[in-house]
This record gives structure tokens, sequence and C-alpha cells, in this order.
């Protein structure tokens, strides 16, 4: 899977609508052919703010980034990210936006500088400032000392921090981030999400999170449940818990979709 498309291109002057969310979805659906993979999907993501968007493999969280991010058309619905229509100004849409998608995107032949230089250009940000930027985000993650190392030479946790990174460069207020624990181990999961926690409450970007683990959801944080292309609950977790009738997130959710089996991460 590639990148959004670079957003170096005309933008919009208008400013950001007073009170707008992050991310606005409003009846979103999506099909394959004959297979519908999205259903009327609508939520919202506030600014500043952790939303956990939770589901199945297969239950259509990679469709909606693809469609946040317009690798695909939308077909029908509207996105917008901080007031701006995705589909009809997606150079100010997609500059207030950093992805982090389930696979791996990063040039593993290319150094940690590179990576990011490289992504800057794509950006439109000079090369001074890019080098300036990429300094300032490798120090944060912990990965100064390795900034002339080649990709391949880091462990799944680092490679992640990178992308993490990478997708800040340009400074966006809201970060999608797709599944990105899969096959990390305990220590570099939690080491992912606290420091995607961290920029929540230090920078202000609101960030919405698919998962289909339990563990990395906490009370405090919105809560999505899309399970078969639709949104069954929305809500602060507590009062989606408490809806479903149950005592945990867990046993919520597999009351909501009628699930035989959990997802993993949590028990």
């Amino acid at each position: 899977m590639t990148s959004p498309a670079p957003i170096a291109e005309q933008r919009e002057t208008r400013p950001d609508p007073a009170g707008a969310p992050a991310l606005s979805i409003d009846g979103i659906s999506h099909s394959y052919g004959p297979r519908r993979a999205l259903t009327d999907v609508s939520f919202n993501v506030p600014p500043a703010s952790f939303t956990a968007l939770l589901g199945l493999n297969g239950a259509g969280k990679s469709t909606l980034f693809s469609l946040i991010t317009r690798l695909f058309g939308i077909q029908s619905g509207r996105v917008s990210i901080f007031g701006h229509d995705v589909s009809r100004a997606p150079g100010e849409a997609l500059r207030l936006l950093g992805v982090v998608f389930q696979p791996r995107t990063l040039d593993l032949d290319l150094s940690l500088t590179q990576n990011l230089l490289y992504h800057a250009a794509l950006h439109g940000i000079g090369r001074r400032e890019a080098a300036s930027r990429s300094a300032e985000l490798l120090g944060r993650i912990g990965l100064a000392d390795r900034a002339a190392s080649k990709v391949r030479d880091l462990s799944g946790g680092q490679m992640r921090r990178l992308e993490i990174a990478r997708a800040l460069l340009h400074r966006p207020r809201l970060l999608l981030l797709d599944e990105p624990t899969v096959g990390l181990d305990v220590k570099a999961r939690a080491d992912i999400i606290g420091h995607v926690r961290q920029l929540v409450t230090e920078q202000g970007i609101g960030v919405l999170w698919a998962t289909h683990l339990f563990d990395e959801i906490l009370p405090g944080d919105d809560l999505v449940v899309l399970h078969q292309g639709k949104v069954l609950a929305q809500g602060p977790m507590a009062r989606v818990v408490a809806e479903a009738g149950a005592q945990d997130v867990n046993t919520a959710f597999m009351r909501l979709t009628g699930a035989q089996t959990m997802p993993g991460g949590g028990a």
C-alpha cells in the first residue's frame, strides 16, 4: 500500500470552522463489486482525543482508512478533516492528516534520515527545514543515534516508531493508525501506544487508532465498534460497555457482535 497522494498542491485559504471535529465520517458506504464492505458508517473524532476503532479483521477498518486518505474514491457519504471535505478540498484536508498504515511502507535500503527526507519532499518541505524536523523527531522517538542506519537493521518496534515520526513530519493535527502494533512484542506494543497517547496529551493531536485488541483501549477513550462494515456502537468506552449491559469491553464487544470467539490481546 502506498502513502497518501502528495499534498504540495493548491490549498484553500479559509480557516477551519470553529468547533469542527478532527475527523467527520458521515454516511460512508463502499462496495467491491457485489460485496458491501461498509454500510452507512458515521462517527466523529474530536480534536486532541484518542478514539479506538475496534473490529475484527475484515470489519472494514482498512477500507475506511483508504477512503479517508483518498487511496479509494468515495462512493457514498462524506469525509471531512477539521471541516475540509476530503473530496472537494483534498489539499487542505490531507495537509492536516498523518497516517500509519498496517503494512510497512518504509524503504528498507535507505537510512532513517533518508526515509524522512524523502517523505518531507513529497509534502513540499524544504531540505533545510526537513533536516531539522527529521533530527528533532528522531530524538523524540529515541533513534537519533540510528539516523544513518539502514531501516532494515531496525527492530519491528523501531520501524513503527519511525513510521509515526514520518507521519508527523508535516505537523498534522490528526493521526490515523491502522493496526500499528500487529506483530510487535509486548514491550514494543506498550511503547508505541504510550508514545501515541503522549502525542494526544502533549501536542493536542486527534488520533484514530484501529485495532482488534481489547487491551489497547482505556476507559477514558472514545470507542467505535465496527463489525461487518457497520457501526454497532460508539461513544465513551464506559458508556458503550454500560449500554451493552457488560462489565468490560471484551464482553460488550461479544454481546454487540454475537462473536463466539474474542480478538487477541486481553481476556
